[in-house]
């Protein structure tokens, strides 16, 4: 018989999923739909009553947005320059509807390609905070997300937290979708720069949609270290190498299609992240 649960601690959630299998439900926008007419035949843990990991906060060193934490408080939230891209993939996430239930954590768990939220994370070398009854761990968020729908949760844990070591820079996220809203992505970047005395001293580059899962660019991000700021920062985009990519054909687009796409809006993320004027509204 499926067994329904509902804690009000974490302490609580976390001695459940020590006792055996749950499928967790935090906002839902992916659960339900991914049931479809199917009768539930797995326990359900609802986290939706677990205040403590809801919202944003600042130690020393990092930033942390807890596991039940919407879009909406992601895009309402006072956070630096170097959040933006998070900040305006997060208001592509659905519609506002969407944004005010679901989770950022309920994103990286559902772990899909085009998963709006991951590339900005990753650009912000996001690490993801796992617990169970018995220890906390963190991992990397690029060693969290495994593959298609894969992650490395380890039976009886839960991701509580996402932390952002405090960052430098300003960013910028460009999605490309068959129109402006409501759509899954064809492909979709994040980038963030660091720019000393006009001349860019460090860069991250993610793209999603366009391999298994979102993918930092390390040779795009070399190409543009030591460049000074201006449009030789697009010209160095597009002859880099981007051999982290490895995208699919399908219906919202060729393989093809896809690869030559993504050099033009890594072009625009780099040159918004550098605060030039760019019209990030693409459509195919």
């Amino acid at each position: 018989m499926t067994r329904y649960a509902k804690p009000t601690t974490v302490d609580e959630a976390l001695a459940l999923l020590g006792e055996g299998a749950w499928r967790i439900l935090a906002g839902g926008t992916d659960f339900y739909p991914a049931q479809g007419s199917r009768p539930f035949r797995d326990n359900v843990l609802d986290i939706n009553g677990l205040a403590a990991l809801r919202g944003i906060a600042e130690t020393d060193t990092h930033w942390v947005i807890g596991a039940r934490t919407t879009w909406t408080d992601v895009i309402r939230h006072p956070l630096p320059p170097a959040f933006d891209a998070l900040k305006q993939a997060a208001a592509e996430v659905g519609s506002p509807q969407i944004q005010n239930v679901a989770s950022v954590a309920g994103n990286l768990c559902n772990a899909s390609p085009a998963a709006d939220g991951v590339p900005g994370l990753l650009v912000l070398d996001a690490e993801v905070e796992l617990r169970s009854a018995a220890a906390t761990r963190h991992l990397p968020l690029s060693d969290f997300i495994l593959g298609n729908r894969r992650t490395a949760l380890q039976p009886g844990e839960m991701l509580t937290a996402i932390r952002v070591p405090k960052p430098a820079g300003t960013s910028a996220f460009v999605k490309l979708g068959a129109r402006r809203y409501l759509v899954i992505s064809i492909a979709m970047v994040a980038a963030r720069l660091v720019v000393e005395n006009g001349v860019v001293a460090d860069a991250a580059i993610a793209v999603g949609s366009c391999s298994a899962v979102a993918r930092r660019l390390a040779g795009v991000e070399a190409a543009l270290r030591g460049l000074p700021v201006g449009t030789g920062l697009a010209e160095a985009v597009r002859s880099a190498p981007m051999t982290e990519l490895s995208p699919i054909a399908d219906v919202r687009g060729s393989a093809e299609y896809r690869l030559d796409a993504v050099r033009e809006i890594v072009a625009r993320a780099v040159l918004a992240a550098a605060s030039m004027q760019t019209d990030d509204k693409v459509a195919a």
